[in-house]
């Protein structure tokens, strides 16, 4: 697995998490070190670009949730409260978690998983950085 990381120079706390690879067991936490990198150098909005990872395993659904987790605790209006009320009302999406061009398959292991509840999907790089 390959992850390759830019920041929009305009949005300096936007970082871009590309993704090249399965995120299994094995390659997990690659994906959970580079988010937890990337937050210590000052992003507060991460978006994993996802169109070259073929599969994801629970192992990957796991790296996702605990990313999502890492954020909310930087995030005061994503308070657990207000998530959990968003959750249980199908309104809350994640402000500072953005995921991007999933392929098929990808897509429907994590709306499987539920991920799409909580977590935006853009088609577009730019849309998922813009939002």
């Amino acid at each position: 697995m390959e992850i390759h990381v830019s920041r929009p120079d305009d949005l300096p706390s936007v970082a871009v998490l590309h993704i090249d690879g399965e995120i299994t067991a094995a390659t997990h936490e690659q994906v959970q070190a580079a988010a937890e990198r990337e937050l210590q150098s000052g992003a507060r909005k991460l978006v994993l670009d996802l169109s070259k990872v073929p599969g994801v395993t629970s192992y990957g659904i796991r790296a996702i949730s605990h990313i999502f987790g890492l954020l909310q605790s930087l995030s005061p209006s994503e308070g657990p409260e207000t998530v959990l009320q968003g959750l249980r009302d199908g309104t809350f999406k994640s402000s500072s978690l953005k995921l991007v061009n999933p392929t098929p398959h990808v897509r429907k292991v994590l709306s499987m998983a539920g991920i799409d509840m909580f977590l935006e999907i853009y088609s577009t790089l730019d849309e998922a950085v813009r939002a």
